[in-house]
């Protein structure tokens, strides 16, 4: 792993996204690349109505006022997000990470991760940032954006980091998870730690072959897999499997391409990152 993008905003998700990303670092010895993003909208003043009897020149000073506001936020902005980045470098230099790089951009954040991830192995997000509702547990606006436009493998971020000793994967056998598998099999990232297996569903001969040729690949890649094929609702079954388990970290695939099923009955996947206080590694 060459690099990793770790984007970061004035949350209190930001010092957690540093340090599971210098976790990731230390293990990869990947370097590190912040991006903050300011949003359009920061940078300009609300929509004015002109319109009505004003004199003329009293109009156009108005909107010289607007118009001097607007350089104001802007400048004022682009120096809060200067602060934020370097306060996250500083964070992971004191972690022992050397190679760190800071980009502040203005626009929209999904398009700017989209963009830049190409030149990056993974992204990873903070679970919530400035704007969610913190007290009903909803997720920041982003996220979803984010993991359904994202190419490569995405980091989402718990409030706050603790030592990560056991995985869990949850396989179903798609083409998602499947990456997901081989990727840990492969990668030093996960090297070492305790590696539990989950498929939630009936049990039946093509759902336990597909469990057990799941299971081989990751003792081909070194793990001592605890694995196990368990009926029910997969957040459910996950969510319970994360609590008994002592599960530090959940690996899964992102969500499916049935949109309309998804905004019908929900997504598994939005569910998993919602109700789980731990990190989770999604792959499309």
């Amino acid at each position: 792993m060459t690099k990793i993008t770790a984007l970061i905003d004035g949350s209190v998700y930001a010092s957690s996204v540093c340090d599971h990303a210098a976790w990731i670092a230390g293990r990869t010895q990947a370097g590190i690349e912040l991006l903050h993003v300011i949003g359009r909208r920061d940078t300009s003043s609300e929509p004015a109505n002109l319109s009505g009897n004003i004199a003329l020149g009293a109009r156009s000073a108005l909107l010289e006022e607007l118009s001097a506001i607007d350089e104001a936020r802007a400048k004022l902005a682009q120096k809060r997000g200067r602060a934020i980045l370097e306060d996250a470098k500083a964070r992971l230099v004191a972690a022992g990470v050397s190679d760190v790089s800071m980009l502040l951009r203005i626009g929209d954040v999904v398009e700017t991760a989209t963009e830049l991830e190409a030149q990056s192995e993974m992204l990873v997000i903070g679970k919530r940032g400035e704007a969610a509702d913190f007290a009903k547990l909803h997720l920041g606006s982003n996220i979803e954006r984010v993991v359904r436009a994202a190419k490569k493998q995405v980091f989402v971020a718990s409030r706050a980091f603790r030592p990560i000793q056991r995985l869990l994967i949850a396989y179903d056998g798609g083409p998602s998870s499947m990456m997901a598998l081989d990727h840990v099999a492969r990668s030093p990232l996960y090297a070492g730690l305790d590696c539990h297996l989950v498929t939630v569903g009936p049990e039946s001969p093509e759902n336990t072959k597909k469990l057990d040729d799941a299971k081989r690949l990751l003792e081909g890649g070194g793990y001592d897999v605890t694995s196990r094929l368990l009926p029910g609702e997969p957040h459910k079954v996950i969510s319970e499997i994360v609590e008994k388990n002592g599960i530090d970290l959940l690996i899964m695939g992102a969500y499916g391409h049935n949109r309309i099923r998804n905004l019908i009955i929900g997504s598994t996947t939005t569910e998993m990152i919602r109700s789980c206080k731990i990190p989770v590694v999604l792959y499309r």
